[in-house]
């Protein structure tokens, strides 16, 4: 979304999307943060507690393939 000129509301938008737990204080605070320090390009699961195992299991099937993922599970 950066390199795309996102914006702070943009920013807030995406993570209100991705229903990310958080209120409007966070939210902001963590698009501040973003903007001012740009994240590397990473592979990170957040989600509910019922779909965690599920998304985890998806990053660790990538087996190392995929630059900067570390499978230490095997």
């Amino acid at each position: 979304m950066l390199n795309d000129d996102a914006n702070k509301e943009d920013i807030i938008g995406f993570l209100r999307d991705k229903n990310l737990p958080g209120d409007e204080i966070t939210y902001a605070q963590l698009a501040e943060e973003i903007l001012s320090n740009t994240p590397p390009q990473g592979y990170l699961t957040v989600s509910n507690a019922l779909q965690w195992r599920l998304q985890y299991s998806r990053a660790i099937s990538l087996n190392n393939s995929v630059d900067g993922v570390k499978n230490y599970d095997r």
